[in-house]
Formats: structure tokens, sequence, C-alpha cells
């Protein structure tokens, strides 16, 4: 009798699974999608209704080939993930499958565990053809706009570029907040703090709130040192007393974007770190004599909503763990937005009564800290809220009003477990007055004793630059993508050198600038932030079967179309712009302009072919355009004594020799906040093993090596150990190498003897399967690193 067949993306979810199911069933993974568009062409039809051309991706026909003969005359069941993406999934396979395979149904279930599975496969169903329509119209659209505009920045810019649909628009954001930065200019403010003593005790600190009857905004010194003056001799008299209880209410449990936030800010993960570790919480990590279990429910989720078994069981903990005055009369049930999935829960752990204590000795230090994120924020949920007294006191003091504010906790509630990171979206006034603290007890019209008056200056300052919890935040707030692909869309714009990450904060690259600026000019519907969150919409009414996906897509190709054949005649050209300066050139005098070249603008000669003169344009040592210009140490050229300049070049700045051509001396920089200097080798206490001198750490264009310190005289480098033996069992090991164009990967280090590579790191440690020696590390959009 042929077993049935379960189908996954992961081998952990399928051991997860297996598990549960027994083995009268054969659970195996596809690992992720089986087709795709082909990356050599369009792969869609646009005559012919949008027709998409899926096939198998390379390197999975084996895959699929061994599913197919597992699935010969069986059940097949196909357990993807419960979102698009999971339904695409499930129909390729069935379309590759259903021949073979006997019956083929859907089962669907949002976290992995004992219960959930089973009644899962109690009731299994058919695949979504409402959902899979959706995650194709999203494919073709991306498809589109990715195919049909690079080739224009190719022709305009330069080659390698390339446009995305969602990705260009959060890059917008980025580039747009840059150049609010640029435009921004300071202002000075004055604050005017006075400190007072009543009755009674502790002496407090109140802070001007207006003057003349309107509201505190004093620009200069001189004004505000003629108030100081005129209220050396004023009595402050308290006007009002306002004390009142003010409550702090919890979160909701995670829905992904604030999941995403949440670590961002309180762990510092990036968003593809989270979701890599939110999907292996997911998937089942393994718990001692347990085996593998699945911490939490499905990471992919903009629902709010928490099932009435687990209400019961956070508030029978809350109820024994933190006692009566912490739980609520009622289970608190938050309000989900209107586009959000019901049918999905929120992010919450599986059990809440796994505590975070009780996992410590099973997961490893991230996962762990994720968890008990995740763990916390749900069990705060449910509790009550945080009480607060708090206290305003109002003093009139001549011609001008202050104001004291004190709030004391009286009742912690939610707050002992949980509390919110704030995010920074908006200029900050850092030096604003703080509202904490005690207040002594006074009454209406009592006169305090003035102690002194602390007049103080400010400047106003710049909206903040993007970080990736308040990027992610400004998107969700503007309907761009959905949490699911927010991990890709901050990857790809990194990964496309359109932005980078300085101090955690997204720069754009000048590539990126100028990306931006041409797709905004010739396409300003399709890079619209409200147009793209219309075409979120779209996509959820066609999930839902209010809208047909080819009709969808026949309006949008309509007007892009249309765009399309304006941008191609009307597009700027950047390659051919050549700005006009007032320099002169040294060696012909003819102009010097400001041209494009492969690493950005730089300044060549008017005269160009016959004169080649060229040079770099100035650039300030941070990216940051407010901070101070840094300075480069007087370096001489130790090969023929010219001095250094700071040139960049395709992997960033580095210092040149000023002879070139004629000298190509290089040295790799290092950075401080005022100058700029050379990297310099560290000597280690490790002999060469081919001519006996000391090893030093070196720096190369790829980062940190190490390398024996007589280069090049003694060419010796040593390679970075796996621990793991070579697979051909030749007696070497697998060593991390280099390509020449600087991509990681992994050989044996008896080459060329032994020609071994793997793409992916081994991990040494066998395969809990199938008992292979040793583990790879993969990186995949979706998943991150597993």
């Amino acid at each position: 009798m042929v077993r049935p067949l379960v189908i996954v993306e992961s081998p952990a979810k399928a051991r997860t699974i297996g598990k549960y199911l027994g083995p009268r069933y054969a659970v195996k993974a596809s690992i992720g999608h089986i087709k795709d568009l082909p990356k050599s062409k369009l792969g869609v039809d646009v005559e012919n209704g949008f027709t998409p051309l899926y096939t198998v991706i390379p390197g999975k026909e084996k895959i699929v080939r061994e599913l197919r003969s597992s699935a010969k005359g069986a059940d097949v069941y196909l357990a993807a993930d419960p979102d698009r993406e999971g339904e695409a999934i499930c129909q390729h396979l069935s379309e590759e499958l259903s021949a073979k395979a006997k019956n083929v149904y859907r089962v669907l279930f949002h976290e992995i565990t004992k219960d959930a599975i089973k009644a899962a496969f109690k009731k299994p169903g058919r695949i979504n053809a409402n959902k899979v329509g959706a995650q194709l119209a999203r494919r073709i659209l991306d498809r589109l706009v990715g195919y049909k505009i690079s080739p224009l920045l190719w022709d305009k810019v330069r080659r390698g570029l390339s446009a995305g649909r969602v990705q260009t628009v959060a890059l917008r954001l980025i580039v747009e907040r840059e150049n609010e930065i640029r435009a921004f200019r300071s202002e000075e403010y004055w604050t005017l703090g006075a400190s007072l003593a009543a009755a009674a005790p502790p002496e407090f600190t109140a802070f001007a709130r207006s003057f003349d009857g309107k509201k505190w905004n004093v620009a200069d010194e001189a004004t505000v040192r003629g108030i100081v003056a005129e209220l050396g001799n004023t009595p402050f008299v308290v006007t009002r007393v306002h004390r009142r209880e003010k409550k702090r209410y919890p979160v909701p449990p995670f829905i992904t974007s604030k999941l995403q936030q949440d670590a961002a800010r309180k762990l510092g993960f990036t968003v593809r770190r989270t979701m890599g570790l939110a999907q292996r919480l997911y998937e089942g990590v393994e718990i001692g004599s347990e085996g593998a279990v699945g911490l939490i429910t499905y990471m992919r989720t903009d629902s709010t909503r928490v099932s009435e078994e687990a209400l019961r069981d956070v508030r029978e903990l809350v109820r024994t763990r933190w006692g009566e005055p912490y739980l609520p009369h009622h289970p608190i049930y938050y309000k989900a937005k209107k586009t959000a999935q019901e049918a999905h829960e929120a992010i919450r752990p599986t059990s809440v009564e796994r505590t975070p204590e009780s996992l410590e000795a099973h997961l490893e230090p991230d996962l762990l800290r994720l968890y008990t994120l995740i763990w916390r924020r749900f069990v705060a949920s449910q509790m009550n809220p945080a009480v607060f007294d708090a206290t305003d006191i109002e003093i009139d003091a001549g011609r001008v009003q202050f104001k004291a504010t004190g709030s004391i906790l009286k009742f912690d509630g939610f707050l002992t477990l949980y509390q919110e990171a704030k995010v920074e979206d908006t200029a900050a006034e850092q030096d604003a007055p703080e509202g904490e603290g005690v207040l002594p007890e006074v009454h209406e019209g009592e006169v305090l004793t003035l102690r002194e008056l602390r007049p103080a200056q400010h400047f106003t300052q710049p909206p903040p630059r993007y970080n990736e919890a308040s990027l992610v935040k400004a998107l969700e707030s503007r309907g761009i993508g959905r949490p699911s692909t927010y991990a890709s869309i901050l990857s790809t714009i990194q990964d496309r050198e359109y932005a980078v990450k300085q101090d955690n904060k997204f720069f754009p690259t000048e590539t990126g600038e100028v990306v931006v600026e041409l797709l905004v000019e010739s396409f300003k519907e399709i890079f619209d932030y409200e147009y793209t969150a219309r075409m979120e919409n779209h996509l959820d009414r066609i999930e839902s079967g209010r809208e047909k996906w080819n009709e969808a897509m026949s309006d949008f190709y309509r007007r892009f179309s249309e765009r399309l054949l304006t941008a191609e005649r009307e597009m700027r050209d950047v390659k051919t712009e050549a700005i006009e300066t007032e320099e002169v050139c040294d060696k012909c005098g003819s102009k010097m302009v400001i041209k494009w070249g492969k690493f950005g603008r730089f300044i060549a000669c008017s005269a160009y072919p016959e004169c080649k003169n060229t040079r770099e344009i100035p650039k300030l040592c941070s990216l940051d355009a407010s901070a101070p210009r840094a300075e480069v140490e007087e370096i001489q050229c130790e090969k023929c004594g010219r001095p250094m300049v700071l040139k960049r070049g395709r992997f960033g700045e580095f210092l040149a020799c000023s002879g070139y051509p004629e000298c190509r001396n290089t040295k790799r920089i290092v950075k401080s906040a005022d100058s700029i200097g050379v990297k310099h080798d560290v000597p280690l206490d490790e002999v060469c093993p081919t001519c006996g001198k000391h090893l030093a750490i070196k720096h190369g264009r790829f980062g940190e090596y190490t390398a024996c310190s007589d280069y090049p005289t003694c060419k010796y480098i040593k390679l970075k150990s796996t621990g793991v033996a070579c697979g051909k069992n030749c007696g070497g090991e697998i060593v991390e190498r280099r390509s020449r164009r600087g991509k990681t990967f992994y050989g044996c280090s008896r080459y060329p003897d032994c020609d071994f590579v793997l793409w992916n790191k081994p991990i040494p440690e066998p395969c809990p399967l199938c008992n292979a020696p040793f583990l790879l590390e993969k990186t995949t959009k979706r998943t991150g690193t597993v």
C-alpha cells in the first residue's frame, strides 16, 4: 500500500510535522518554490491574457523527479504555508504531480502543533484559486516593471541597473528624506526653566509655556536674557493645580510588521534576521526529548485575532503568576485593520506555558531573545493597564506663564512584563522638558520661591534618516508592500547598491538618487506612493475574489505601456550629460565638466577624447551631510614619494597615489570622526609555514584576511577552516575561499589535487534525517539564513 505523501517547503517543517503524523505518512520538502518565470526572458504573454510561462527552477529538477516518484498512486497533501506564496507553491506542485497522484489535497494550519496538524488533516480542502491569482498578479506586475524599465536604465545610466515596482518606491522614501535633510536649515530657539520651592518639599522645575498670552517662542539670547532680568523681582504664583489618574493600556500581540519594528529597536535585528529566526521558531526547534516543536504561530500575519483556547491559557497564567490585580475581568479583543486576514492569528507562542526560562537550555541566544519578545508581548496583551498619578501645576510670573508636569507610577500592570519601544520617525526635540517625577503638594494662590532661572539654547534638528524600523513603519502606514515582503524590499535596495546603511541609518547612494529621479520623472504614477498602495489593494481584492487577476493586469498594463513609450523618447540620458563648471583643465586649458561614470559623477575635461584629464568630485568622508568634513592624513606613497589622495572605486573609498598611472600604489583606509588614515597590518605571533616569518592580519577589498607579513615576496594566505572534512574523503578539509569577483565559496584545502566545492557554508553537524556528515547554511529572500 502506498503511503500518503505530505509536501511542505522546508526539511525543518517536514521533521516537525512528521513527528506528529507518524510513519504512516511520507513527509517531504520542496525546498521552497519549484517553478518561477524564466530569468532569460519576460515570461509573460501580454498579447494572450498575460499568460505566464512558468518553468521548473534550474537546480530543482531532481527534487521534482523525486516528488513525482513518491506521489505515484498516493494521496498527496500539500501543506505549504497559509499565505499567497504558499498557495502558489501548492499550485505548482499540483501541476507537476496531479498526473501521478491518486488525489491532491490542500491542508491548512497556522501553528505546527499536534492538535492543529490533526485537525487540518481531518478536513483537507482544495487549492484556493483566488490566492493563487493574487500571487500570480504580484509576480507578473513585478516582472513587467522590472523587465520593461530596467533596459531604459541600462541605456540612460549604465548597464546592470534594475527597477523594482515596490523597491523603487521604498528607495524614493529614503531619497526624499535625504533631500529634506539637505534642504533643512537649523533655527535657534531658547527654553526657560525655573527651579522653584513650595512650602512642602521637594523642589521642582517648571518651564515657560507662554509669554504675553502667546505660546512661548523665543529665538534669540538677547530676548531671553531680558525676560530673565524682568523675572528677577516677579512673584511666582500657582494659578491652577490639576491632579488626575492616567492609564496606559497594553498593546495587541504582534503582527508581522510590529514584530519587525520591535525586534529592530529592542534587539538590533535586521528585518531579514527577524523573519529568518521567526521562521525557525514556527517550523520547529529541537527541545530535548520532545524532539522538534513549533514554538510560535505563523509569523506572516496582519491579524490580531487570538483563539479562545489561547486566551483561556494566557489568562490562567496571568492569574496564577501575577495574581488577580493584573487580570482584566474579561478577555481583551483587539480590533484588526480592514484588510487583515481573520483566518490567521496574531503571532503568539503555541503554548504560553513554554516560558522563556524553560527554553534557555534549548534555544540559541538570538532565537531565545526573539521568542522572549513574542512571549512577553502576548502575555502583556491580556493584562490590566498601568496606572499613573499625574499632576499639572500652572504658574503665573508677570508676563510669563510656567507649567510643571509630574507623573508617578501607581500600578505597573502590563508594564511589569513589556514596554513598547519608541520609533524615531520625526525630528525629535531632544532637549524638550521632561514630565516625569514627583511634584510637591501646592494650592492655588500659593506664592513659590524662585531658586534659579535656567535659560537654555537649542537648535531645531532635521528629520532623522530612516532605520529599518522606521522605514518599515513608513511603508506600512502608506500601505506600500506587505509585511511579508519588507525583508526582501530592504535587502534588494542594499544589494543593488541604491542605498547603504551607516550607523544603522539608510543613506541613498548617488546611483540610487539618479535612478529615483529618472523613474519618478518618467513614471510618476507607477512609482507614486498612493498608486503603489492602490495596487496592493487590488491584490487584496483578487485574493478575496472581488476582482479578476487578468483584468487588473490589463488595466495596469494599458497605462504602463503608454508611459513606457513616452519614457523611451523623453527620459534624460544621464550618460551623455555634461554639466559645465568654472574649473579649467590643468592639462589643456579647456573647461572641466561634471559627467556620469560607472562609479557615479566625476569631473572630466570637456575636450575628451583629445584630453583625458579626470578627477574625483570631492566627497565628505561621512555619508552624513551634516557631519564635519574629515581631513586626510598627510600620507606619502612609499613607492614613489608622492602624496596619496582619496578616491572612490566599486568597492568604496581608498587611498591612491597621485602619480597614477605611472604609480599604481593603493591603500585601504580607516575613518574616524575627523580624519582618514591607512589600515595598518596587525602582526600575529603565528609563523608562516612557507618562509618562517610572522603572519599578519591584512585588509583587502573584500575585508580582513591572514597572510604572510613579507607579502608580496611570500604570497602565503591562511585559509579559514570550517572544521568540516572534504566531501570526497581525500584527507583535506573544507576551507573558506573567495572568487575573483569576491563571492565566498568553500573548497577543499588540497586544491588543485581535489576540486570539491560548495557555494553554501558547511556546518559541522550531521543531518538528523539522513545522517549526512554535515549541514549547509542557506540564505533565501523569504526565510533569511537557515
